[in-house]
């Protein structure tokens, strides 16, 4: 029996790859057409132009489902396993369920709304994957040393705290740097800006000896916003594959179960 099929493993396998795959795939596509810069551009970015805006929301919605299934299915097996040890609260279980569907309901959004198309509604999806994905990991985090030994091991437990960690401190450089940017493009590059601040400065200022300091000044301003995404976009990706690596961690833990659908049919009077 090959290891992908022992219990329900199957579930964060499918979910790291499809997600990954959403990552990279899109990546690869869009650096070949020149459609985005090869340092650091925004996931989103990415998937913006066709084809890629194709294929970006249809492994991003696939990717939804899969962390959908694999959070009930990992809600469910705690939920049996609190039953024998008593170990982890149901209401912190409950919790993480439910931040964890807003996480995959976030992502729907931005798989539906593109940035390009309706950006206020994309944005508000891709903060509200984001945040609520880093609060689930936090939340697993905590119910895994709260499980501990059953079903996972110290190097497990540890291993999510740093990934939940380094997701903690990135989301917020990723949320607030996007925040002041000033203008979102797909492609930035401070060289070829730099004509279009001299001539903006050539024409705003109007005493010779203040062109030079306009000109840094707009240079600076540009850069500030260029360092900004750049910021942004790293620690978006950071945040995005420690995601990717914590459901890495599920594999073990999801091959000691199974889970299975009862059918039962009500009996309803027919009156002829």
């Amino acid at each position: 029996m090959p290891w992908f099929t022992e219990g329900t493993c199957f579930l964060p396998v499918l979910l790291v790859i499809s997600s990954s795959s959403t990552f990279i795939v899109d990546y690869v596509i869009a650096l070949v057409r020149r459609d985005v810069d090869a340092i650091f551009p925004y996931i989103s970015d990415t998937g913006t132009k066709p084809p890629e805006s194709c294929v970006f929301g249809l492994m991003t919605s696939i990717t939804a489902f899969a962390g959908l299934a694999t959070m009930y299915a990992r809600y469910k097996f705690l939920e049996r396993l609190n039953e024998k040890i008593g170990q982890v609260p149901p209401t912190l279980n409950r919790s993480a369920l439910a931040v964890g569907l807003i996480a995959c309901f976030g992502m729907c959004m931005v798989a539906t709304f593109q940035e390009t198309v309706v950006a206020v509604v994309h944005d508000v999806g891709a903060s509200t994957f984001f945040t609520c994905g880093m609060l689930y990991i936090v939340l697993q985090t905590i119910i895994s040393f709260k499980a501990y030994p059953y079903a996972t091991s110290k190097t497990v437990c540890w291993t999510r705290t740093i990934l939940a960690v380094v997701a903690f401190v990135a989301v917020f450089p990723t949320i607030i740097c996007w925040a002041f940017v000033k203008k979102n493009k797909l492609h930035w590059d401070p060289q070829d800006q730099v004509p279009c601040f001299h001539l903006y400065s050539i024409v705003s200022c109007q005493r010779p000896n203040m062109k030079l300091i306009c000109f840094i000044v707009s240079c600076a301003w540009f850069l500030q916003d260029y360092v900004l995404h750049l910021i942004s976009a790293v620690c978006e990706w950071t945040v995005a594959f420690s995601f990717v690596f914590f459901f890495l961690t599920y594999i073990r833990e999801f091959k000691l179960f199974t889970l299975s659908v009862k059918a039962e049919l009500q009996e309803h009077s027919q009156e002829y």
